[in-house]
């Protein structure tokens, strides 16, 4: 599959016109004010839509309507404290939007690179950008792999992607040297950083962590593993997994 920008044709944004009408969902809680601020309204909209049109097609399932700040919106909104507003950020494996449609709200000076192979994705996901008004989304119908070593990211995210040994490898085809990657995971976190110690290792990758966002403002904390990819060094080793990326591809 080529890689390239997914723009909804003329009759995908009329079936979609009744489509993206507003799903029903609870009250904004207390900290989504804390999240969001200003930019409140916005989540509300794109919960909205994520209750509707991401329940009618499937990205959602039904029951997650009523729990869609705590489990989505709260939790993917505080990882944006560790991401720094601007640059350009690649979230993989984009799904409903969860986390690059909200970080694209909370960071407006950041260009968002939602990546996505699924045609029924793309869609909504365009369409949800051009309702929210994020002028600073882009969405790319295309696999991981098909872009690798031809977006330099200054961060990489991805939310229940695949384990992080695979995640990983796909993250560092996407990233700068040196660039961010920020791993949603659950509990299993501990166990899959040791798992994947080898691969990390043979990336380059040397101050894998595991970071809480949020504390204090949402309960339990969203877990997140964090990385840099490597900073120096030649890119030899990697090219197969970057798909050849030559060195004046880095910044």
């Amino acid at each position: 599959m080529s890689p390239r920008a997914w723009t909804p044709t003329a009759g995908w944004s009329f079936f979609l016109a009744a489509e993206l009408a507003r799903g029903e969902i609870p009250a904004a809680p207390d900290a989504a004010r804390t999240v969001f601020g200003p930019a409140l309204g916005a989540a509300e909209h794109y919960a909205q839509l994520l209750a509707g049109a991401g329940v009618a097609r499937g990205l959602i399932g039904p029951a997650e309507a009523d729990r869609i700040w705590e489990r989505h919106l709260l939790n993917c909104g505080v990882v944006a404290e560790l991401v720094p507003d601007g640059g350009v950020l690649a979230d993989l494996g984009s799904g409903a939007g969860l986390p690059g449609i909200v970080l694209a709200i909370l960071r407006p000076g950041t260009e968002v690179v939602l990546i996505e192979p699924m045609v029924r994705r793309t869609v909504f996901l365009s369409a949800c950008a051009a309702e929210l008004g994020l002028a600073n989304v882009r969405v790319e119908r295309s696999r991981a792999e098909d872009l690798a070593g031809r977006l330099d990211a200054d961060v990489v995210t991805a939310r229940a992607v695949a384990p992080l040994e695979r995640l990983a490898v796909l993250a560092d085809g996407l990233a700068r040297r040196g660039g961010l990657v920020l791993a949603m995971k659950g509990s299993s976190a501990t166990d899959e950083v040791r798992r994947s110690a080898a691969v990390l290792s043979g990336l380059g990758v040397t101050d894998a962590r595991i970071v809480a966002a949020g504390v204090g403002v949402i309960e339990p904390a969203a877990t997140v593993v964090s990385f840099h990819t490597a900073s120096t060094g030649p890119d030899s080793a990697g090219a197969g997994r970057r798909g050849g990326r030559s060195a004046g591809r880095r910044r």
